[in-house]
């Protein structure tokens, strides 16, 4: 009887232990785009990414833009700039402004532009993180 209540309890907590992220990856309101971004810190509009705490923002990529933010020289972030909380719209671009992107819609959803996660405002769902990698004096932003 004891092997039964603690086979039934371990499956339980076993079964409650979930490593499902869905909700968070499988944004409706952000689709999967192909792209590949290459940021030669060499050129001067690059610059600013070769010091911890800066970040540089373009809008020709990704649905409505990314941001990419350097936080020690070896780590680096890249986020979509589209609201995730909003279907693509003419507000739903963010705009940067330190380490905070502010959504232009009503609500004015504002995030963290270093975690992705949501400070100010409505919705379930983060900013949309992209991969990044640094080889030598190149930064390569792709999903």
């Amino acid at each position: 009887m004891k092997k039964t209540l603690f086979l039934l309890l371990f499956s339980v907590i076993i079964s409650a232990c979930s490593t499902n992220d869905d909700n968070d990856l499988n944004n409706p309101n952000l689709i999967d785009l192909n792209f590949r971004l290459q940021l030669n810190l060499d050129f001067p509009e690059y610059n600013d990414l070769q010091f911890p705490g800066n970040s540089f923002v373009t809008y020709n990529e990704g649905i409505r833009g990314v941001v990419v933010y350097n936080i020690n020289n070896s780590q680096y972030t890249a986020f979509e700039l589209s609201d995730p909380n909003h279907p693509p719209s003419n507000c739903s671009a963010m705009t940067v402004e330190g380490v905070t992107a502010t959504c232009n819609c009503e609500d004015a959803n504002s995030y963290n532009i270093i975690t992705g996660e949501l400070l100010e405002g409505e919705g379930e769902y983060a900013m949309k993180p992209y991969r990044i990698e640094r080889r030598g004096n190149m930064i390569e932003v792709y999903n």
